[in-house]
């Protein structure tokens, strides 16, 4: 499968269920639960957020990363959508912005800090992530 055939696909597939729109009011509606420091509507709206883009990449792109070769398992970051590995690469796009620690692991700033990505910007993540991984 080619760079430009599996970036597209999973446009689609996370298309498939919502709209570039609704991805992103749930992201502003999680983002200003956690401004406003709303940990009720926080529960409420970031399992069914973060685990859309979780199974949307897990299930309905199976056979998209297939094609591909890449392996899809489990985040390793609580944002992160998916790992990624191919050719002794990995990856991890994640749906919001990361600072590195001192010891090298990115972390979200929450209560005021947190910056969820657009759709766009998470589609952008997911392209590089890919780029990388299927670079000769």
């Amino acid at each position: 499968m080619t760079f430009n055939a599996a970036t597209a696909q999973i446009r689609n597939g996370h298309l498939m269920v919502r709209d570039a729109r609704e991805w992103d009011a749930l992201a502003l509606a999680l983002s200003n639960a956690y401004h406003g420091k709303d940990d009720e509507l926080i529960e409420q709206l970031r399992p069914s957020f973060v685990q859309s883009w979780r199974t949307v990449t897990t299930y309905v792109l199976r056979d998209t990363f297939d094609a591909a070769d890449i392996t899809v398992t489990a985040p390793e970051h609580s944002w992160g959508i998916a790992t990624l590995s191919a050719h002794g690469r990995r990856c991890e796009p994640l749906l919001c912005e990361v600072e590195d620690t001192d010891d090298g692991r990115a972390e979200a700033a929450v209560y005021g800090g947190l910056r969820l990505l657009t759709f766009e910007e998470t589609m952008t993540a997911y392209t590089t992530c890919l780029r990388r991984l299927m670079q000769p």
